[in-house]
């Protein structure tokens, strides 16, 4: 799925997302985390890519797990942060680490980046 880069990106996103894995069969607590950490991605493509730019959404199931990855035209990499309590942002990355299976990011060749996370739906 692409969507363009901006506010209602991650509605879209965490929905289609969504009905792909309920569409397979996938339920449960696992569906909440993975559409958590799908609006998490897809809100950090928005805030530090480009305006208005493509956002690519995939999302692959094999077996017990899902594998979410969100690509944009951004130059940046994510970092965890650990944000004061009374920060008004900067706990996405740190709930990706925290609640996915497994995560990380790549840079793209041609420009770009993708960040994707994992859900074992088992554990």
């Amino acid at each position: 799925m692409v969507v363009t880069a901006e506010r209602s990106a991650p509605r879209a996103a965490r929905h289609w997302v969504m009905r792909s894995v309920a569409g397979v069969g996938v339920g449960g607590a696992s569906n909440q985390v993975i559409e958590l950490l799908t609006g998490e991605l897809v809100t950090n493509a928005v805030t530090h890519g480009p305006a208005a730019a493509p956002v690519q959404v995939d999302v692959r199931v094999d077996g017990a797990v899902v594998r979410v990855a969100v690509t944009d035209e951004g130059e940046g990499t994510p970092r965890l942060q650990h944000p004061e309590p009374t920060a008004p942002s900067g706990r996405g990355m740190a709930l990706v680490a925290a609640l996915a299976s497994a995560w990380g990011s790549a840079r793209r060749p041609g420009g770009g980046t993708t960040v994707w996370f994992e859900v074992d739906t088992d554990a």
